[in-house]
């Protein structure tokens, strides 16, 4: 016979705390009638757990059999950088509690703007990529929602609040991805952020990157614009507590009052800490997002 799975009894109010803390209630002792966990038995683990005192269950690791057996195989190394980046995503994904609020932006105007930029003294064409834009945006966002420009101390239970803006770029290089600063992005504007995202990114594929550039962000951008495809939910990047992720820019049929035009949609993937940040305030910075990169506030990103 199967052996019965112990039901863990508790209410859907305490099982919502347990998620929000990032706790697995199944290792949750109950202190109530016929071992009913209450509000007070997870906030108890919460803090055994900041102090040590509770023993980590050892994860299972599936054995792994001999792919040779069905046929030509060829074995590799892994990368220094996922050597390195492997633990840390893993660390991120099974500690923080991920949200990941989906979204699109009507950039119509803003590419518009963008494509006709042009030097005031040659009259030559400036190229400059979205990014540019979106970092501003970003910036803008992070100033009217500080939370998302925060880390949690869960030893001290307090909040860091950053007043500096160094904006993480997830960089696609042939030894694997890294994520570099842009320092102080609240007073770069629009052309010396187009330079810092092509000079970083030179900096990370010739692996001449300082490595004190990877520490000390407020957010990340994750952007697979110039690759391709929509939503999806990109790790945050601990201690950060948010990351944005950037999908590639489509023409789609929009009903816009009265009849429908083409707009071009920017898709939109928010992940935030939801320890930190509730749904409605990821909700309202996803609107912020949009109205900076929109039709009324393209022109003042770029000044």
């Amino acid at each position: 016979m199967t052996e019965k799975k112990k039901i863990i009894s508790a209410s859907p109010k305490v099982r919502k705390l347990a998620r929000e803390f990032g706790a697995d209630i199944w290792q949750i002792q109950g202190s109530q009638r016929e071992g009913r966990v209450s509000g007070e038995d997870v906030k108890s683990y919460i803090k055994d757990s900041i102090s040590g005192k509770v023993e980590k269950k050892q994860t299972t690791v599936a054995q792994v059999y001999d792919h040779s057996e069905f046929g030509e195989i060829d074995i590799k190394s892994l990368p220094r950088i996922k050597k390195v980046a492997g633990p840390h995503l893993e660390k991120s994904w099974s500690e923080i509690p991920h949200v990941t609020q989906h979204d699109e932006a009507d950039i119509t105007e803003m590419e518009q703007f963008r494509k006709s930029l042009r030097d005031l003294y040659t009259g030559e064409k400036i190229s400059i990529t979205p990014l540019a834009f979106i970092i501003r945006a970003v910036v803008k966002a992070l100033n009217d929602y500080p939370n998302f420009n925060s880390s949690l101390d869960l030893k001290k239970e307090k909040i860091i609040y950053k007043k500096y803006f160094h904006v993480g770029i997830a960089v696609d290089t042939p030894h694997g991805l890294m994520v570099p600063k842009i320092r102080d992005a609240d007073k770069k504007d629009i052309t010396e952020l187009g330079k810092e995202l092509k000079k970083i990114t030179e900096l990370c594929k010739n692996l001449k990157i300082n490595k004190k550039e990877f520490f000390g962000g407020s957010i990340t951008i994750s952007s697979l614009g110039s690759i391709g495809g929509s939503f999806f939910t990109p790790i945050i990047n601990l201690p950060e507590v948010a990351i944005l992720g950037v999908g590639r820019a489509e023409t789609k049929q929009i009903f816009m009052g009265e009849k429908y035009e083409n707009r071009i949609m920017l898709p939109l993937s928010l992940s935030y800490d939801h320890r930190v940040i509730d749904g409605a305030e990821g909700a309202r910075f996803c609107e912020h997002l949009k109205e900076s990169l929109g039709k009324d506030f393209a022109y003042k990103l770029a000044v």
